[in-house]
């Protein structure tokens, strides 16, 4: 059995405790506590970390972590990204500007992303259809990398498992190519 971290970041209210929740085969550990910032439109927010576990169908245990959304807890995101797999983006086509959020994170977790494999999930598009996908991968070719985007409903199970096949999909397809 192996075992893979997987890390999952994304702005505030995007879904990742919400995520990890769903996916999590053991209870979750979170350290959501009330919120004091009034720019923020949400009762509880993650201050440290979001952990969860769940078994693979070959056995491996992938062990999921997520980040606070907040920009002032950026030296938790570094701290959380060593030794991880690949990196989860989660946005919410809700907010004033998710491109800059997306922006944000991928600013953030530069130095990781050059060696993490990335997936990109965007929330609540259906009822907020702008940006669309197309904006989001125009977005994304600034960095130079071709990175998977797609459509999630961070409470459907089966959307959130996409993600991360998609990620674990890329890591052997890197796989495969160091050894070709």
């Amino acid at each position: 059995m192996r075992e893979h971290k997987i890390l999952i970041t994304g702005s505030v209210g995007a879904g990742k405790t919400t995520a990890i929740g769903c996916l999590s085969e053991t209870a979750p550990v979170m350290t959501d506590v009330p919120n004091s910032d009034a720019s923020i439109d949400k009762q509880y927010t993650t201050v440290g970390l979001d952990f969860g576990q769940l078994t693979l169908d070959n056995g491996d245990r992938v062990r999921l972590f997520g980040t606070p959304g907040q920009a002032r807890f950026d030296f938790l995101w570094k701290i959380l990204a060593r030794n991880a797999l690949g990196l989860i983006v989660l946005t919410d086509n809700s907010r004033p500007d998710p491109l800059a959020d997306l922006s944000l994170y991928m600013r953030g977790f530069a130095e990781s992303l050059l060696t993490l494999p990335c997936v990109v999930g965007v929330g609540r598009l259906q009822a907020h259809p702008v940006p669309t996908l197309d904006d989001y991968a125009e977005r994304l070719a600034a960095t130079g990398r071709v990175i998977p985007i797609l459509e999630v409903d961070v409470r459907n199970r089966a959307d959130v498992v996409l993600l991360i096949d998609t990620l674990l999909l890329q890591l052997e397809a890197d796989m495969r190519g160091d050894r070709g």
